[in-house]
């Protein structure tokens, strides 16, 4: 299966990241990709830019090397409630808007307040994009996750980066199984994306292909198997 997007990377904007907008796009061209999205981190997580680099954003052209950029953000969950650290006066003009839990930001609870955090960001109207919820440190009920996933239309990411051996997050490969196995039942979509620190891994996608693969998921509910349905799937909520 070709993937046609890579809809999470993070360029030297993030503070722990090593490559331009420039680089990305060149390398995501030479490997086939039509379309990505740039998602630096959120104001909130050490070492990140401001919000005047998202509000920013729009002199960034709409496509580079012939591939189309679509501009984003990866937002951080702050409390048990949902909150981002995001203003909506500029994640309104935002096409992708990636939710995450990450540990410098918000510290694990349990498994009930980690699985409210990351509903309660779902709710949010311009989020189409649950990231990498997948950190055995981070207990989550999938059940839940996956219902309100396919209520609210947002896709659920498999991130390669969790699937690599020198990840620091845990369990990443049982926990996904266990994930993609309820998302099958509730029949969410999914979008397989790389989580690019460096524009080398732009497009790599062999880690979770070859999970998807393993289990079985339906090629029809991954989003950027298609531009189509990945826009589709990305714009529905902003309708």
């Amino acid at each position: 299966m070709k993937l046609i997007a890579d809809c999470h990377f993070h360029t030297i904007s993030s503070g722990h990241a090593y490559s331009t907008i420039t680089e990305y796009a060149k390398e995501a061209s030479e490997k086939g990709l039509e379309l990505i999205g740039m998602t630096d981190h959120g104001p909130m997580l050490p070492g990140s830019c401001h919000m005047y680099h998202f509000d920013n954003l729009k002199i960034i052209p709409d496509s580079m090397f012939g591939v189309e950029i679509l501009k984003g953000m990866e937002a951080n969950i702050l409390d048990y409630d949902g909150t981002l650290d995001a203003v909506d006066t500029v994640t309104g003009h935002l096409e992708v808007l990636i939710a995450s839990f990450h540990t410098p930001c918000l510290a694990p609870g349990t498994r009930e307040e980690n699985t409210r955090a990351m509903i309660n960001a779902m709710k949010n109207p311009f989020v189409n994009i649950l990231g990498h919820p997948d950190d055995g440190r981070i207990e989550v009920d999938y059940t839940e996750i996956a219902k309100a996933a396919a209520h609210y239309g947002v896709l659920i990411e498999v991130n390669n980066s969790s699937l690599r051996p020198t990840s620091f997050r845990l369990n990443a490969t049982e926990n996904y199984k266990r994930l993609l196995e309820e998302c099958c039942k509730n029949n969410v979509y999914i979008i397989i994306n790389s989580d690019s620190h460096i524009h080398t891994d732009i497009g790599e996608f062999e880690e979770a292909l070859n999970l998807v693969k393993e289990v079985g998921y339906p090629k029809e509910l991954i989003a950027n198997a298609s531009l189509k349905r990945l826009k589709n799937r990305l714009f529905i909520r902003r309708k």
